[in-house]
């Protein structure tokens, strides 16, 4: 049958695709050394794939449908997991700049498919392709893996088919990931530093209670005198440190798990997320790292020609901070309803006053699109310098309580020996 597929800006190009293409299959299976081999194959079912690899002199050992779910082995359909950030924005740069030549989009797929070395994202892409050959959409061959393209990633595909810009649309995507990844890049390498200074400070601390001050505080025990209490109280942390420190640990880790469970039901993590909202510092970090996401996504939703009410529910998927998406939902209600968006995100008053501004001069003037992504470099911009500025001064707090405990450790221990040297004396 005729399938018309749009290929390039302002063209759509015919192809020629048989309904009924073979689907795509992972195997793994051992040569005639008995080394073990991975690959993708189609055949019509997983008995065809395993003859053909007799054939070739492989024996096959698992042959797995590629598919996001579904069944078990020898046939069966294998769930595929989802592909860091840095893989997405890497394929789909490759995939923009192929679509920017005037590549089909079958010649796409395959062509990025052979490129990669990580198998995961070629049985993925060849799977896509043979979707595509049988005459589906992109977007609705992607919807088939939604743990690896999530639905922003679809719904902006599906703008750029029906436009006919589908290469602009995957630069923009490309362009969205790589941001977003160095964002989360960022983030990480500024939290990595004290978190590591402070496990370090809690082990020092823990060790020197649970191993040093036991065996200091040994040469107090013949003295027959009343010890001063700072140094009662040092021995009795280390003891209970010693002798519950085990059960207290393990507490901890039932209460996590528990917290973690619990925070599985909506209603719970709803509060939970309504109290970092409330809490001084952590809720302007969480507003700004989610009202950056939610801005930068409806960006490039709006760009690309994405519905505003449509772009505004992809915009609250991204959003994790339960009340905040809520907010955008209810906003989204009321923009259908004849309210602008600006004003129905005021009204939340979970996003910061730079961004409903910015937002409300684009509707004003027209150009939404604009102040959008100058919204969402705005925001991103004032993250990380928040961030930097509260890891800058949490790191010489965290010096500076290390070191008063450290202090208190050691006058513990010398307040005996200046009393036995008044004593002396």
């Amino acid at each position: 049958m005729a399938l018309r597929i749009p290929r390039r800006s302002g063209e759509g190009l015919w192809i020629r695709a048989k309904v009924g293409l073979m689907p795509a299959f992972e195997y793994q299976a051992l040569d005639a050394g008995g080394r073990r081999r991975k690959g993708v194959a189609e055949g019509d079912t997983a008995r065809s794939v395993r003859a053909r690899l007799r054939q070739d002199g492989l024996t096959p050992l698992q042959i797995d449908e590629v598919a996001e779910q579904g069944r078990g082995s020898g046939g069966r359909t294998r769930g595929v997991r989802g592909i860091s950030a840095l893989d997405l924005s890497l394929t789909t740069r490759q995939m923009a700049t192929l679509a920017r030549a005037g590549l089909p989009v079958e010649e796409i797929l395959g062509t990025v498919a052979r490129q990669t070395e990580k198998a995961r994202i070629r049985n993925v892409l060849t799977a896509v392709r043979t979707r595509v050959m049988e005459g589906h959409s992109l977007a609705a061959a992607l919807a088939a893996f939604p743990r690896v393209f999530p639905d922003l990633y679809r719904t902006t595909v599906a703008a750029g088919e029906q436009s006919g810009h589908l290469d602009q649309v995957l630069e923009r995507l490309a362009d969205y990931t790589e941001s977003r990844n160095a964002l989360r890049q960022k983030i990480s390498l500024a939290l990595f530093y004290p978190l590591i200074l402070t496990l370090v400070a809690i082990g020092v601390t823990v060790a020197l209670l649970a191993f040093v001050v036991p065996e200091v505080v040994q040469v107090f025990a013949g003295l027959g005198q009343e010890l001063p209490w700072l140094t009662r109280a040092l021995i009795a942390t280390s003891d209970a440190l010693r002798d519950y420190g085990l059960w207290a640990l393990g507490i901890l880790v039932v209460l996590g798990i528990g917290l973690n469970r619990l925070l599985r039901h909506e209603h719970w993590r709803h509060r939970y997320h309504a109290m970092l909202l409330r809490l001084p510092l952590i809720g302007r970090l969480t507003r700004g790292i989610h009202t950056a996401r939610f801005a930068r996504t409806l960006s490039i939703l709006a760009a690309s020609g994405v519905p505003l009410l449509e772009g505004l529910r992809t915009g609250a998927e991204v959003i994790g901070n339960r009340p905040m998406r809520a907010a955008v939902t209810s906003a989204a209600q009321r923009v259908r309803e004849g309210s602008g968006i600006g004003r129905a995100l005021e009204q939340s008053g979970y996003f910061p006053p730079m961004t409903v501004h910015l937002i409300k001069s684009g509707e004003s003037s027209g150009k939404l699109n604009e102040m959008l992504e100058r919204a969402a470099e705005t925001q991103e911009r004032e993250l990380e310098t928040r961030i930097s500025m509260v890891v800058a001064l949490f790191e010489p707090l965290l010096i500076v309580t290390m070191g008063a405990v450290v202090l208190t450790i050691v006058l513990a221990i010398l307040l005996p020996i200046f009393e036995l040297n008044q004593l002396v004396n």
